[in-house]
């Protein structure tokens, strides 16, 4: 008999509950208010510009070199440009054809953008002379009057790309080609920084894989963000 009426009076309460707080659940829904919820708003929308916005390391190494037409280039010859910088040698066997690829790529994406370029500096300076990168430049079809090939002294280089960018590259006579270099990419704001965006744990990849799909993806978007910024 108890157990009879806790169950009349429970049901009596739900009953009470439904016709007040039915028809309010309803007019939120309709009305969006449950989505809109203000705090889920805030949080959603300070994560997603966040995530979007690069991060900045540091003022790129300043370096002053001999381009393909025997012109002196400076990283002041790309101030106010996005840029992108890599290292690498004409006569190299292994990841270098890859990289040439998808800088003509990148070259495609952002043909005749007069606030976009591209540096190549040459790790193998005695061999790659201002004609050798021309010609190379010939083969490769670069168009980009903005994408300079550059060389100059061996111990300069290998410093800049060692110590200043921190991307290694080095002579050894044991593999294929006599150098090893790294294959990634560097990304230079229009005030000389060095940019990137975060890993999936939120970790800064400071340069972009200029060998994978992902790496040159990645890094045309984030040219996208710094020529509108």
């Amino acid at each position: 008999m108890f157990k009879n009426k806790s169950y009349i009076g429970i049901s009596f309460i739900i009953l009470i509950f439904g016709i007040y707080a039915i028809p309010k659940i309803v007019d939120r829904v309709k009305n969006g208010d449950i989505v809109k919820g203000n705090r889920l708003d805030n949080v959603g929308s300070k994560n997603s510009k966040e995530d979007a916005k690069l991060l900045t390391i540091g003022p790129a190494p300043k370096f002053e070199l001999t381009n393909q037409d025997n012109a002196t280039i400076s990283n002041e010859s790309y101030k106010g440009k996005v840029y992108i910088l890599e290292f690498f040698f004409t006569t190299c066997p292994s990841i270098c054809p890859k990289m040439n690829l998808s800088m003509l790529e990148i070259e495609k994406t952002f043909f005749g953008n007069p606030n976009f370029g591209i540096v190549s500096i040459t790790i193998d300076p005695s061999h790659d002379t201002p004609q050798v990168l021309k010609d190379h430049m010939k083969l490769l079809g670069v168009k980009s009057s903005n994408w300079n090939f550059l060389t100059g002294d061996k111990a300069t280089i290998m410093n800049l790309s060692n110590k200043g960018f921190n991307l290694y590259a080095g002579e050894n006579a044991k593999v294929n080609g006599g150098f090893e270099h790294s294959g990634l990419f560097a990304l230079i704001d229009k005030e000389g920084n060095i940019r990137c965006r975060k890993d999936e744990f939120g970790n800064p990849i400071l340069y972009y894989d200029g060998l994978e799909k992902k790496g040159v993806r990645d890094i045309q978007e984030d040219i996208k963000i710094l020529l509108e910024e």
